[in-house]
């Protein structure tokens, strides 16, 4: 299968990337994404987890977070295969990898000896704590981190234990500030010839997003709850139910509100003490949906999106799948692409993000098959090894 011509603003970078599961590969796809020649090394047999990962009987997953990458395998377990591994690093300029702190170091591979034979290497690291401090050492994955570093006490109904948000929320923010890591130093590499180690933690990366919850409680003592579907005195704004089904309504600002009045067709709840101001509306915001629940299930979907939307009101659908296929707005924008992938033929999935106005990356590479597909090519290609050498590492359990 071919590839696209590669116009991302990334292109001629080599990453390699060790690990598996959500945060490295994800990192991986970014930057993939963005035009980086994403090098893969998995274990030789079955490889990274991912191939099996995702919900239906098709498991599709893969098919998203290793697209853009050349699979390689290499047995890391054993000295030979970690010295492959080094040359791979050697002619690189990304490593990104998400074992436990300590494995690379063990291998012989930790930063300060892949520095010595490759200064300008950029090194993500992604781990659930950290690569310091007393909990290091810890397994780590996903929902740990979300529960530690905030997300999962205040995700949920206050009546039910805390929630999951449905995706691995974690391992992807820890990618994605891995990401923004390694684009900070490759700027500053460029300037002075240094590598660098990007250190991402799964809890930290969390704690990022959490916006005001440490301060208010340092300042207030106020810790946040459990809140369910609302944002706490912040009304109107919910999903509410219509005769078919839910709508997303945002009219908490006081001039919206005072149109949204007007749409229900009660302009004098914009004038009522109790509704007229923001901080009012936060007081009674339970009624105040209960009131608006009433209202929008008289109405279908359609017929509350147009009212929004000739009212000007931030509202809109909740989306499935099956909704975003069908949406004009994703298809004008190719939010969502087709693409001929090589292990499930022709597959809907999301664009590379974010937008270009120059070097717009995307899906040049299908997600490799089978661990090692691409072996002979990358040792080839990178090392300059010859097809005998290359036979006989794969024959020796190496690859």
């Amino acid at each position: 299968m071919g590839e696209v011509a590669n116009t991302g603003a990334l292109k001629g970078l080599r990453v390699v990337e060790m690990g598996q599961l959500l945060a490295g590969p994800f990192c991986g796809q970014l930057l993939g994404d963005m035009g980086a020649d994403i090098i893969k090394i998995e274990a030789p047999g079955k490889g990274d987890p991912m191939r099996v990962w995702g919900q239906g009987e098709e498991k599709v997953q893969w098919e998203v977070i290793a697209r853009n990458k050349r699979s390689v395998t290499c047995n890391l377990r054993v000295p030979e295969g970690q010295d492959i591994a080094r040359q791979l690093i050697a002619k690189a300029d990304i490593l990104i990898e998400n074992f436990k702190p300590g494995t690379l170091e063990k291998w012989g591979l930790g930063p300060d000896d892949l520095h010595a034979i490759n200064p300008g290497l950029i090194i993500a690291r992604m781990s659930g704590y950290g690569q310091t401090g007393p909990y290091s050492t810890r397994a780590g994955f996903g929902g740990i981190g979300e529960a530690m570093g905030g997300w999962r006490y205040i995700v949920g109904d206050p009546d039910r234990p805390p929630a999951r948000m449905g995706i691995s929320i974690g391992d992807t923010l820890c990618a994605t500030y891995g990401t923004m890591g390694v684009l900070a130093a490759l700027h500053h590499r460029e300037k002075t010839g240094e590598g660098q180690v990007i250190d991402t933690a799964l809890y930290e990366a969390v704690l990022q997003v959490m916006e005001g919850l440490v301060p208010e409680y340092d300042q207030n003592a106020f810790i946040r709850e459990r809140s369910g579907s609302i944002l706490p005195g912040i009304a109107p704004s919910n999903v509410y139910t219509c005769s078919d089904g839910p709508f997303m309504i945002g009219a908490n600002n006081d001039a919206i509100f005072a149109r949204f009045a007007k749409a229900m067709g009660c302009p004098e709840l914009a004038e009522d003490e109790r509704y007229a101001t923001h901080l009012a509306r936060g007081v009674h915001q339970t009624e105040l949906d209960i009131l608006i629940n009433e209202w929008t299930a008289t109405l279908t979907i359609d017929e509350l999106d147009a009212l929004m939307i000739e009212y000007s009101i931030p509202a809109g659908r909740v989306y499935t799948a099956k909704d975003m296929l069908t949406d004009p707005h994703f298809q004008e924008r190719e939010a969502i692409i087709e693409v001929e992938t090589e292990g499930h033929g022709k597959l809907k999935m999301q664009n590379a993000f974010p937008r270009f106005s120059k070097t717009q990356g995307g899906f040049r590479r299908s997600a490799p098959v089978t661990p090692g597909q691409h072996n002979a090519e990358v040792m080839s290609e990178v090392l300059g090894w010859d097809a005998a050498e290359i036979e006989e590492k794969t024959k020796s359990g190496l690859m």
